[in-house]
């Protein structure tokens, strides 16, 4: 039966749950604050489009806990699925990621490797290489001591998905510019104070979610480089002593420079000091970066709770879903599913598991 749905959010969940739900056949209406579908890329645009999109369950279980590591590999399976339905065809890669460390943080390196190891032991684990295996699968990283292979782990093109997600979701309306300021069951109470009413209403706003839940912005920060025939092919973790730095290619002439999670809500432009850590990091794992240019420095809020866990409450006609932390690509998809078959809205996905 088809249902009138109303979404508060249009970033990463909004957009996904719009799609899943136009797709079986519900009326499904979105409102964000946004003026546009665009990335703005403003500090406040959805905070979907700050992101490097690695998919990295594994890597992850550093610091959280086993269940962020299934949804994980249930969203790989899922994205698979979803990204090969799309006609835009994002892109989408499952080639494992890397895990490189300096001789000095050696140390460092195998007390997260520990972790990794105990936490999940049933999944897929870190895989020693050699300089020459190193050579091998990456011939554009040098410099590192040490390297590990993160199997089956993968990655996506974040802004391509973004936008194919919206411009994809067959008849939904979406009403940018549009703040929400409350939702109750199967009401929703926009900002200008007009009142709309629906079958059920779902909460993805992020950190717009407050204070009706406890949740905090976590600043991100992501440096864009211009670097033409770089060679990286697979998505990149670098040990490092203040931050998790990563390298993710994002074509062959893009690479993405980024720092995961910094404790503070401050929307400005991104410091010197930042700056020039990550591409100092970066680039010393990878000479070729030298001569590369920087298109833009991006920065963003991710929404956080108190245990960096994701939740979602499901009550008739009211569903809320928030806490994404710093894996929100990680997680969509699989928060998406499991909200709505709590809410009987959506068939299962015949995506298939992970093989271990």
């Amino acid at each position: 039966m088809s249902a009138t749905i109303g979404i508060a959010g249009a970033g990463l969940l909004g957009r996904l749950l719009a799609w899943r739900l136009a797709r079986a056949g519900h009326r499904v209406s979105v409102f964000d604050p946004a003026q546009a579908p665009q990335p703005s890329f403003d500090g406040r645009q959805a905070a979907g489009y700050t992101a490097a999109g690695m998919l990295s369950p594994l890597a992850e279980l550093d610091n959280s806990s086993a269940h962020v590591a299934a949804l994980g590999w249930r969203s790989i399976a899922l994205w698979r699925e979803i990204v090969s339905t799309l006609q835009a065809r994002p892109h989408f890669a499952e080639r494992g990621s890397l895990l490189l460390a300096h001789r000095s943080d050696i140390g460092a390196a195998q007390r997260v490797l520990s972790r990794l190891s105990t936490a999940a032991p049933s999944t897929p684990q870190a895989q020693a290489l050699s300089s020459n295996d190193l050579q091998s699968l990456e011939p554009a990283l040098q410099g590192a001591a040490h390297a590990w292979l993160l199997p089956q782990e993968g990655q996506i093109d974040t802004v391509a998905t973004m936008l194919a997600l919206q411009a994809e979701a067959p008849d939904v309306t979406w009403h940018w510019g549009v703040s929400v300021d409350t939702l109750r069951r199967g009401e929703m109470r926009l900002s200008d104070g007009s009142s709309h009413r629906f079958d059920c209403v779902f909460d993805v706003r992020g950190i717009g979610a407050g204070p009706a839940l406890p949740v905090r912005g976590v600043r991100g920060e992501i440096v864009w480089l211009h670097a033409p025939g770089h060679g990286l092919t697979r998505p990149v973790r670098l040990l490092h002593p203040r931050h998790r730095v990563y390298l993710v290619p994002r074509s062959s002439d893009v690479v993405l420079v980024g720092a995961s999670e910094i404790e503070s809500e401050d929307r400005s432009a991104m410091s010197l000091r930042s700056a020039v850590e990550l591409m100092a990091a970066a680039h010393s794992v990878m000479p070729a970066l030298a001569e590369a240019r920087i298109q833009r420095l991006d920065v963003n809020l991710r929404p956080a709770l108190p245990d960096n866990e994701p939740r979602t409450d499901v009550e008739p006609g009211l569903v809320r879903i928030n806490g994404l932390f710093r894996h929100g690509w990680l997680l969509a998809p699989a928060l998406v599913e499991d909200a709505l078959q709590r809410c009987g809205l959506a068939a299962t996905s015949t995506a298939p598991e992970m093989a271990t």
